[in-house]
């Protein structure tokens, strides 16, 4: 993935290491002690969930999260909701 591969250029930047000098991703990650920069923003996503989650129920997040749109969807997978995202993440664990 794009994101991790940015990553762990950056951390080979921190650490002062080249990649022709063959370090494992994993090895490079305990240096500074990073966690997976995919973990780190599903811990944030969560923790987002589960704010808004505790908000009352006629704040206006709150509502944005539970509203339906109406009409057709287009033909094409459906789009990626908070709480089909989340759900499956809180699932899983």
């Amino acid at each position: 993935m794009a994101l991790q591969r940015e990553e762990m250029r950056m951390v080979r930047w921190l650490c002062g290491i080249k990649l022709q000098d063959r370090v494992p991703n994993n090895e490079l990650r305990e240096r500074p002690g990073l966690d997976d920069i995919i973990l780190v923003l599903q811990q944030n996503r969560l923790r987002w969930y589960g704010h808004v989650l505790r908000k009352e129920d006629n704040d206006w997040v709150k509502k944005c999260m539970e509203y339906e749109v109406e009409g057709a969807r287009l033909r094409r997978r459906p789009k990626k909701t908070w709480e089909r995202d989340c759900g499956k993440r809180l699932s899983s664990t």
